[in-house]
């Protein structure tokens, strides 16, 4: 029998757990995860209050990863209908994304297996690739689902709406040439904006240095001052003209004015072969897809299954316990120091460690370990900065906007997942609307469950604000800009996340003297949103971990440059060398 691995995990978000449950499969690995808090999941757990819940941030689960899609689907099958399938024989529900067929097989109705009770056909939606070559159907791929272990541990498949509250007005995003759109913003705007994106196509700023030079070169200078600037520094607190380019590269991807554009006439002219389910296009922009899948109870439930299965197959998870030495030797970490709340120490040895904690307290752990940091290593990983996250839960009688075509009277609950705040008078970035999330984010379906998402810094007054007056100062807010009215305000609930948004302005434009050092350490991997200071999605951030997982499981060999590579827009930067 071989020697067992034992890995040392920092952190239990989606990176941590991924890599956890990778390593006990792919190696059998002895794993223990370290995580500060008492949650699991990260900013991917979901907030229970009174029998409501809170998605942080929001999350739509969707990849254009078939690891990532077939690893969820594993977990949670896809809540579907299969009451129409003969007994004894499966019902195969044919999507297609990435340009392939496929199919999920859902097993049929049977004594021992009764039907799945759903909300119709998988759609799979994913983000765009540029290829216009269609596979072979020899390159289709099944991907096979099962018998949920609960009713409850499903995925829903759910419409996603999104869009601009900007003027007092809702806005289609992205924005649309609709007649909504041209009579929100009146024929002058439209003409102002059509004339400066059309500047931006013919000269194009050539170096793209800011956050703002992008936006500039995909939706012209109006466009980007009439729904960007303001949104984006309310989210971010410092200037568009601050900000890298990067985060443009990320975040946005292949989305522009001529893309949006492309999708709408597409839509309103092309007559569509599959059925109303089928949204996985590959030709879609993450910002353009339409339907996504979503845990049945919020996202922390799939991250809480994974917990369980890790425990289950032998891990360890310690839940409050912040590690504050990671102790390295000849370039190698042989062990890290954590302590809880009671003031408890302990050292944890092993033989790879993953860290997602953030990189300045990471930094500052190495030293404390005995690493010797180079003072411009230091002084980077000092400047690193992030954007802190505050949401405000608030359960409501009803809002004062309506859907126009909501029936008697337009009285229909919208029907946005989120709303961005564009109005400048207010502080609010964002709103969820849970109920639209999934029905069982809220207790009492004739009450409405809202989000209030603030960025801030924790040195910020709103961040210190006593959890009463920040719920009515929430709550004001959404008065004055006419979306409801205070006395419709039934409770709230309020829950800070720090260093939710790994920032790009500070000391990053030296990032790579930060990252050059840490890769040094031999078995020490950084994975995740705040392990690498960057801004990935979890389906990016689970992939950093099986990359890593992946090279060990190999040769015990991890591509480093592969792993930082992931979620990385090559051809943003490809133009970037050219120019």
């Amino acid at each position: 029998m071989g020697v067992v691995v034992k890995v040392v995990i920092i952190g239990a978000g989606p990176a941590g757990l991924t890599a956890a449950l990778e390593f006990q499969r792919k190696l059998g690995a002895e794993v223990v995860i370290l995580e500060a808090s008492q949650e699991i999941g990260g900013i991917s757990r979901t907030i229970r209050y009174k029998g409501n819940r809170m998605d942080i941030g929001g999350h739509r689960f969707f990849s254009k990863s078939d690891r990532v899609m077939q690893w969820w689907m594993d977990l949670m099958p896809p809540d579907v209908d299969a009451t129409d399938a003969p007994t004894g024989l499966s019902q195969a529900v044919e999507i297609s994304y990435q340009g392939k067929q496929r199919k999920i097989e859902v097993p049929a109705a049977s004594p021992e297996h009764p039907p799945l009770r759903g909300m119709g056909p998988l759609v799979v939606p994913v983000d765009t690739d540029e290829s216009d070559v269609p596979l072979e159907a020899t390159e289709s791929l099944v991907i096979e689902t099962h018998e949920p272990e609960s009713s409850d541990l499903v995925m829903l498949v759910r419409p996603r709406k999104s869009r601009i509250y900007y003027l007092r007005k809702f806005f289609d995003y992205p924005i649309k040439l609709t007649g909504n759109t041209i009579k929100n913003l009146g024929p002058a705007r439209m003409s102002k904006i059509g004339m400066s994106y059309i500047a931006s196509r013919v000269s194009p700023i050539k170096n793209e240095k800011s956050l703002e030079d992008f936006l500039i070169n995909r939706f012209g200078r109006e466009l980007y001052l009439t729904f960007f600037k303001s949104y984006t520094e309310k989210v971010w607190g410092v200037p568009c003209d601050q900000i890298s380019a990067e985060w443009g590269a990320q975040r946005i991807k292949g989305l522009s004015l001529t893309t949006a554009l492309k999708h709408f006439v597409k839509k309103a002219f092309t007559v569509e072969k599959s059925d109303k389910n089928d949204v996985a296009q590959k030709k879609t922009d993450t910002s353009l897809i339409e339907r996504f899948l979503y845990p049945k109870f919020g996202p922390g439930q799939l991250w809480e299954h994974v917990a369980e299965k890790i425990v289950a197959n032998g891990g360890t998870i310690e839940m409050g316990w912040k590690v504050v030495r990671v102790i390295a030797e000849g370039g190698r970490v042989t062990g890290v120091e954590a302590t809880n709340e009671a003031g408890e120490t302990r050292i944890i040895t092993g033989d790879h460690f993953l860290s997602t904690m953030p990189m300045r307290e990471l930094t500052h752990a190495l030293e404390a370990g005995g690493a010797s940091v180079p003072a411009n290593v230091r002084e980077v990983s000092d400047g690193l900065e992030y954007r802190d996250f505050v949401t405000v839960g608030l359960l409501v009688n009803k809002l004062s906007v309506k859907e126009p075509d909501g029936g008697l009277g337009g009285s229909s609950l919208i029907k946005d997942t989120w709303i961005y705040i564009q109005e400048p008078d207010v502080t609010i970035g964002r709103l969820q609307v849970f109920n639209n999330w999934s029905p069982y984010m809220v207790s009492d379906p004739s009450k409405v469950w809202l989000g209030l998402e603030y960025f801030c810094y924790e040195t910020d007054p709103l961040w210190a604000m006593p959890d009463e007056e920040l719920k009515k100062f929430a709550a004001s807010e959404l008065e004055k800009i006419g979306i409801l009215k205070t006395a419709d305000v039934l409770d709230g609930h309020v829950v800070r996340v720090p260093k939710t948004y790994p920032a790009y302005f500070g000391t990053y434009s030296r990032f790579d003297e930060l990252r050059s050092w840490v890769d040094g350490f031999e078995n020490l991997y950084l994975v995740g949103r705040n392990g690498m200071h960057k801004y990935n999605n979890q389906d990016h951030s689970m992939l950093t971990a099986m990359a890593v997982v992946d090279g060990i499981a190999a040769n015990g060999v991890v591509d480093k440059r592969a792993v930082w590579g992931i979620n990385t827009e090559q051809e943003y930067h490809e133009e970037k060398d050219k120019q």
